[in-house]
């Protein structure tokens, strides 16, 4: 048997203990048989994890597959991701585990209370001697896994608003572009087509082909969900298949199509199966219709039934305009027989013609006092051209650029004579210098203490030390002779 059958029950995520002897591995030396010291009989003295592995290679083999059912409770997934659970009836319990591969597969949430039926083998717990069921399967009693797990997701989303009327969306009433989302195999599409074709032949549709059943249909309906949906110009999805069995269709029951559709960016019509075919993806979606072609014709209505109650609504719109000026012609028929009303006409020429000469008159005094006006502000303008910064400030500019010019030719012209000054000293400087004369190959001789320069020979004697500086470096000398000047 495996170690993990030797986890504790109690606390499932301790470390498993050593593995123990099972009829499929081997046990220690057994003891030798004793003899009772009363009856002279031999014996058979057991371990306790003998008699342990005995006992369960016994129900092992004898229950190695049994169907279960009873109520859960203390039921606890760890952390580890096995399960462990009590199952009971009215009289009797027995404790329960189901590893992590085994809770994967199950298709919906065991809670405490819930009757199920449990399929797997029966064995014993050897550190606490307790025997258990070792579950390989789980299934509520009386309700299919996947209906069950269909009711709790359906409660769940319910819970989160995703069925709620207020975020209903309202279908536009004459879409320009469709995006449809089913197989391309089916009749569904062929249906939708054809329906949209006869209704709206100039709508635009775009169709993302999906798998609407097997394994992996699931995601694939919600990717093509999201990739319509986001497609410029969209205005409505259509999302659906044609009819078959509940099996065929549970595709559409899944968590993520319901929250792919949930969060659609346009509306969506939910179309999936025959008109008694119900799924979340019709819960969630803004409108459910029984069957694809349906679907068709709720997102567009017949073109010729819009254009039929458009000229409906023009002749109405005319026939009341026409009563309108009808009773407008009456009315004024009726003032214009009153006897207060008569001549009314001439009063309101004469008026007329007198609110013409006014006008006139008004026009006229417009134009001269703006002809004023003109003139007054064009002799203003002149004076002020004369007296214009910028124009003054150009001339400012013109003769700075000019002094500047002037400035510059100056400096340049007494810079270069004062050059042409300091090179002239300079090289009567150099002339003069004694660094000069010692460049051309003389020397300076000093006594030996640095403090005058010798300039006779009677001055120092043989043995005397001197310096001797040249144009590169300094010697130092013996005297070994003197020759006086004899001109002296």
């Amino acid at each position: 048997m495996s170690s993990l059958f030797d986890l504790p029950f109690d606390d499932p995520s301790a470390d498993p203990p050593d593995r123990e002897a099972t009829p499929d591995r081997p046990t220690r030396e057994r003891p030798p048989d004793r003899q009772s010291p009363e009856r002279g009989l031999e014996r058979r003295v057991l371990t306790v994890s003998e008699l342990t592995a005995r006992v369960r290679g016994t129900l092992e083999q004898e229950f190695f597959e049994v169907w279960v059912e009873g109520e859960l409770s203390s039921c606890r997934v760890w952390n580890t991701g096995h399960m462990y659970f009590t199952l009971k009836d009215a009289s009797a319990q027995i404790r329960g585990v189901m590893f992590r591969s085994a809770v994967r597969a199950l298709r919906f949430t065991p809670n405490d209370g819930l009757r199920v039926v449990a399929r797997g083998r029966v064995s014993v717990y050897s550190p606490k001697g307790e025997y258990q069921i070792l579950c390989e399967h789980l299934e509520p009693a009386g309700l299919g896994a996947r209906q069950l797990a269909f009711e709790q997701l359906k409660a769940r989303l319910a819970a989160e608003g995703l069925f709620a009327a207020a975020r209903k969306r309202p279908l536009p009433a004459l879409p320009r572009k469709i995006g449809v989302v089913t197989s391309l195999d089916g009749a569904a599409v062929r249906d939708i087509v054809q329906i949209l074709r006869r209704r709206y032949a100039n709508v635009h549709l775009v169709i993302r082909p999906t798998r609407v059943q097997g394994e992996d249909a699931a995601l694939d309906i919600a990717r093509g969900v999201r990739a319509v949906s986001s497609v410029k110009g969209v205005d409505v999805v259509i999302v659906g298949r044609g009819g078959g069995a509940s099996e065929d269709l549970w595709a559409f029951n899944a968590e993520v199509v319901a929250r792919a559709i949930a969060g659609c960016q346009v509306p969506i019509v939910s179309a999936v199966g025959h008109e008694t075919d119900v799924t979340l993806a019709d819960f969630v979606a803004d409108l459910r219709a029984p069957t694809p072609s349906a679907a068709a014709e709720l997102v567009v209505a017949r073109k010729d039934e819009l254009t039929a109650n458009i000229e409906r609504l023009e002749r109405r719109m005319r026939a009341a305009a026409a009563a309108r000026l009808h009773r407008c012609e009456s009315r004024l028929r009726a003032l214009d027989a009153r006897p207060g009303l008569s001549g009314m006409v001439g009063r309101v020429a004469g008026r007329s013609r007198h609110i013409a000469e006014l006008t006139h008159e008004l026009r006229r005094a417009i134009r001269e006092s703006v002809a004023r006006r003109a003139r007054r502000h064009r002799a203003q303008q002149f004076l002020l051209d004369a007296f214009n910064p910028r124009r003054r400030l150009s001339e400012m500019r013109t003769r700075l650029v000019g002094a500047d010019g002037r400035l510059l030719t100056g400096w340049e012209r007494r810079r270069h004579a004062a050059d042409a000054r300091l090179r002239s000293a300079a090289a009567g400087l150099e002339s003069l210098s004694p660094l000069a004369v010692l460049a051309r190959g003389y020397a300076v001789c000093w006594n030996a203490e640095r403090t005058a320069v010798v300039r006779d020979a009677a001055s120092v004697s043989p043995g005397d030390r001197v310096h001797v500086r040249l144009d590169r470096g300094e010697l130092e000398c013996d005297v070994r002779g003197t020759t006086p000047d004899p001109s002296r």
